[in-house]
């Protein structure tokens, strides 16, 4: 059974700090210990704790929404998810690929910066990923790359890893490369991305590749992602599309977006 972790929230304010800034106080070995919600280094190195903050008090409803979405648009294409071949991108310690997973997908391959999300997933998760790699995908190795292309993804996946300052635009947009043409993209993002007034590079990417031609949308749709520390639900949409074309390599500079 995994270790039960002592964790203590804020008495007050954490709505008044931005979503990448909440912190927590981790009880450990008689000590105190302050982690930001976004320290994932230092979450992912304590089993369980990711899960018991993130879906067991928070209620974290992401990969389940967002694959129920890709299913409904696989349905709608009359297309198996056992066919899709997917880069799990910001993998984490592998919840979105543990649903992939039962789904039957039938290849899985995980992505991240850090290493210790992969540590994370290979020791809570051991059977979910067929490969798993820590790469900078905003400046990635023309050979990883090459050595990536050989799995042949028609899927991108892509959950509660962007818009943060987690995953750069250049990143995913590297990352949306690799997927084959009519591939699948399936992601979700902040309420607010879609909001005309948002300027953050990802946010403008996001409208950008929505209102090409490169990009047919499946589903679109608002749901409450989690709750904050104070109970209030955050909303994120989620997203499912497929690539009608390849995109242009210049597609960042052509629409003024900053990696």
């Amino acid at each position: 059974m995994p270790k039960r972790h002592r964790i203590q929230f804020p008495p007050s304010n954490s709505e008044q700090l931005g979503q990448d800034e909440v912190f927590f106080t981790l009880m450990e070995d008689g000590e105190e210990k302050r982690l930001r919600f976004h320290d994932y280094e230092e979450i992912y190195q304590r089993p369980g704790l990711y899960e018991q903050l993130f879906y067991e008090r928070l209620r974290c409803n992401s990969p389940e929404k967002v694959a129920d979405l890709l299913q409904r648009a696989l349905n709608t294409a009359r297309e198996s998810v056992t066919e899709l071949r997917v880069i799990d991108l910001g993998a984490g310690n592998g919840m979105m690929g543990e649903v992939l997973k039962r789904d039957g997908v039938a290849r899985l391959v995980g992505a991240d910066i850090i290493p210790e999300a992969r540590d994370a997933a290979y020791r809570d998760r051991s059977t979910v990923y067929d490969d798993y790699y820590v790469h900078d995908f905003a400046s990635p190795d023309p050979d990883v790359l090459d050595e990536i292309r050989e799995w042949r993804f028609n899927c991108l996946t892509c959950v509660a890893a962007l818009g943060f300052g987690d995953i750069p635009p250049r990143a995913f947009f590297n990352a949306v490369k690799l997927v084959q043409t009519d591939g699948w993209l399936a992601f979700n993002i902040k309420e607010t991305f879609l909001d005309p007034s948002e300027n953050t590079g990802f946010s403008r990417l996001v409208r950008e590749l929505i209102f090409s031609k490169y990009l047919d949308i499946y589903h679109l749709e608002l749901y409450r992602h989690r709750l904050s520390m104070e109970g209030t639900q955050l909303f994120y949409y989620a997203l499912v599309g497929r690539l009608t074309a390849s995109i242009p390599e210049d597609f960042l500079e052509q629409h003024g977006i900053q990696d």
